[in-house]
């Protein structure tokens, strides 16, 4: 099984096709893996190989990978193992596609990284709101239970003063409205529709980013899926650099 290893940190990783390459930041909260692209209204992992290099992984602390809580900035933890992962497999330039969580990520490469990210589509972005405001703030808490049983080193109080600092704040939570403002990476929008990947987030995304496109509805009823598959493979293809 191929692992990426920095110091302590070592992210499980997978790589499937070939072509232009394309970053999967998968859901599932801070226990995001690969695995979690088969709870999802299609898998990238299956489909997208066929027209690009996909690149999966498991974010660090979940699944396979592991390393040390960065307290100092959670979300720029997870931004240099994405990119180093990238500069270990020898890829400069990228697509980005996230789900949940990873519209987050996603968005945070697109900050810390923009002449990397080439596109990035975002699938139902999570984001504080009116509706879930006291509840996305303790997303961590599952996430540090479980993980207490699994690594003797971490104790509660420090996950939970990680998870805290990692959801404390608005909106996406890993970059501001400014920021969205002013990004021009190419995104494609899918708004969630649920709780925790509220509508009005994936919507102002949408509104605020200069080079965006809104797609909705695209998952309900599930007879959409297919044309939603097809835009997404489109919008990449039409954002892929020519050699």
């Amino acid at each position: 099984m191929p692992f990426f290893t920095k110091g302590d940190v070592s992210i499980y990783y997978e790589v499937h096709g070939s072509g232009f390459p394309l970053l999967l930041l998968p859901p599932g909260g801070m226990n995001a893996t690969i695995s979690f692209w088969q709870r999802s209204a299609f898998n990238p992992v299956e489909i997208f190989p066929t027209d690009f290099q996909v690149i999966a992984l498991d974010q660090r602390n979940a699944g396979q990978s592991k390393g040390p809580l960065t307290m100092d900035d959670p979300w720029g933890g997870y931004a240099a193992d994405q990119l180093g992962l990238m500069d270990h497999l020898g890829i400069d330039r990228f697509h980005v596609m996230g789900c949940c969580i990873g519209c987050s990520y996603a968005l945070s490469l697109a900050e810390r990284a923009p002449q990397r990210v080439v596109s990035a589509v975002l699938e139902q972005p999570i984001g504080i709101d009116e509706n879930n405001l006291t509840v996305l703030p303790n997303a961590w808490k599952e996430w540090a239970s479980q993980l207490t049983e699994r690594r003797q080193d971490l104790t509660m109080a420090e996950l939970e003063a990680f998870g805290r600092k990692m959801w404390a704040g608005d909106f996406v939570l890993s970059v501001s409205r400014e920021f969205v403002k002013s990004c021009q990476t190419p995104l494609l929008v899918l708004p969630g529709i649920d709780q925790a990947h509220p509508t009005a987030i994936g919507r102002e995304v949408a509104e605020l980013a200069p080079r965006s496109e809104k797609l909705e509805p695209w998952k309900e009823p599930a007879e959409l899926v297919p044309e939603t598959v097809k835009r997404i493979r489109e919008f990449l293809l039409e954002h892929t650099p020519r050699a």
